[in-house]
C-alpha cells in the first residue's frame, strides 16, 4: 500500500514538475475511442473483399496474430505471418531483424488481427514508418464470415526461431 502511494506522489509530481495536469496514473489523458479514431483516420480500411481483391492486385497481407490463435482459428493462404509484438522490428529493424519476404518497398501492406482492432494500431505504426498500409475490417473473424479462402493453422516455428521470419503460408 505504501510503495503504491509513493508511486502515485511521484507520478504526480512528475506531471506538476513537467507543466501538465495533475492525472493519476490510472486515468487516461484520451479514451481507446479517440485513439483508434485517429488511428483509423491514418490508414486504409478494407472490407474483406476488397482487402482480397486487393492482395490479387499485388497487395501484401500480413498476418499479426498470435501462433495460439492462428493454431486455434486457422490462416489465410499466402499471408505473411508477422505477429504484432514484432511487427517494427520485421519492416524497419535492422537488415538481420527484417524479414525477408517483403518484397517491394512501395507495396501495399494489409494487415489483418482476430477482430480488426490491432490492426488499425499495427497499420498506423508502419504508415508512421512509411509504408503504405491497411487493415481488414473485423479482421479474421470478418474475412472467414465473407467465405473467403482460409486453411487449417499450425505452428511452424521451430524452438528458438525469431517470430516473423518464416514465408508466407
Amino acid at each position: 500500500m505504501f510503495s503504491q502511494a509513493r508511486r502515485a506522489t511521484r507520478a504526480t509530481a512528475s506531471a506538476i514538475e513537467f507543466g501538465h495536469d495533475a492525472v493519476m496514473a490510472n486515468e487516461p489523458a484520451r479514451s481507446l475511442d479517440e485513439l483508434l479514431g485517429e488511428a483509423s483516420a491514418r490508414i486504409q480500411r478494407l472490407a474483406p473483399q476488397e482487402a482480397f481483391d486487393a492482395v490479387a492486385d499485388g497487395a501484401l497481407l500480413v498476418d499479426i496474430r498470435s501462433d495460439g490463435d492462428r493454431e486455434r482459428d486457422g490462416v489465410v493462404p499466402g499471408a505473411l505471418h508477422v505477429p504484432r509484438t514484432v511487427l517494427e522490428w520485421r519492416f524497419a529493424g535492422e537488415p538481420e531483424w527484417r524479414s525477408p519476404y517483403l518484397g517491394n518497398a512501395g507495396r501495399q501492406i494489409v494487415l489483418i488481427c482476430d477482430h480488426g482492432c490491432s490492426s488499425i494500431f499495427a497499420a498506423a505504426a508502419l504508415v508512421d514508418l512509411g509504408y503504405h498500409a491497411g487493415d481488414v475490417v473485423g479482421g479474421f473473424d470478418a474475412w472467414r464470415a465473407a467465405g473467403l479462402p482460409t486453411a487449417p493453422g499450425a505452428i511452424h516455428r521451430a524452438p528458438g526461431e525469431p517470430a516473423g521470419m518464416r514465408p508466407p503460408d
